[in-house]
């Protein structure tokens, strides 16, 4: 029996009512499974797959939602957004997410409506309802449409729905964009990105599942999923590290005892 099948029938409805639609895609857990529920729906000519191209985003990020575009057989247009010379977004501030969010959605409502599609549709969920996220309110102000937060579909439940349709993100660790690492008030570079993304992608090629590199001047701080910590200090591994980061221009490396946590940046602001 397909798992939460009265919230899945739901779905349906909703896109059916939406269509045709394009899709805020993102190659994370949440706008993947939307894209393949309504390809699955509506049919491939009806769906639209957006998705930004930043210095803010990783390009393997970028490079796994081209992959799982095709995969799914969905046309998927890249757009290059947000401009980072924005004052709101380079002075990098608390409302920083908002003002982000809304230069990609406006880009995405623009194309949405050039190319005929009726609607854009994300993969937000219940649970970020009850998170602290500037960028709903900027979806929420452009009429933004989030349907599976419309039929009540959580985080764990679109991990059971996506493992039952054999979608690989099924089990995919959360993401969030590579500002997210700099603290507010630290004015956000293409430099700055850069070294936090050579840093993580090299924590990445070294099979570590869930990580963070928060970037504080000269310093990096390491967050490990806590099951992973030891691993790090193994012999020969923590100088590799160190050696890497430190090429990266990072003066000091540490590793944050308490683990991976969402929002550690908002510990001190």
């Amino acid at each position: 029996m397909l798992p939460v099948a009265d919230k899945y029938a739901d779905l349906v409805r909703r896109l059916q009512q939406l269509a045709p639609v394009a899709v805020a895609f993102s190659g994370g857990v949440d706008s993947t499974l939307l894209l393949r529920v309504a390809r699955d729906v509506l049919g491939a000519d009806r769906v639209l797959a957006l998705t930004a191209v930043s210095p803010l985003l990783p390009r393997h990020e970028l490079e796994r939602s081209q992959q799982l575009a095709r995969i799914l057989g969905v046309r998927q247009l890249l757009l290059e957004t947000p401009d980072l010379n924005l004052p709101d977004i380079f002075s990098n501030q608390q409302r920083r997410c908002y003002f982000c969010k809304k230069a990609i959605l406006t880009s995405f409502l623009a194309k949405t409506e050039e190319l005929g599609f009726a609607n854009l549709v994300d993969g937000s969920n219940s649970d970020d309802l009850n998170d602290f996220r500037p960028g709903r309110a900027a979806a929420n102000e452009l009429g933004i449409h989030s349907p599976l937060t419309d039929a009540g579909f959580n985080k764990a439940e679109i991990r059971q729905l996506s493992r039952h349709l054999d979608l690989p993100t099924w089990d995919l660790p959360s993401f969030a964009c590579l500002a997210s690492r700099i603290p507010y008030g630290t004015a956000i570079t293409r430099e700055r990105l850069a070294q936090i993304e050579h840093c993580e992608s090299h924590l990445r090629q070294l099979d570590f599942r869930l990580y963070r590199v928060r970037y504080h001047g000269n310093l990096a701080r390491i967050e490990l999923a806590p099951e992973e910590l030891a691993r790090l200090l193994e012999p020969g591994l923590r100088e590799n590290i160190i050696h890497v980061f430190k090429t990266a221009g990072f003066n000091y490396v540490t590793l944050d005892l308490q683990g991976y946590r969402t929002g550690s940046m908002n510990e001190t602001s």
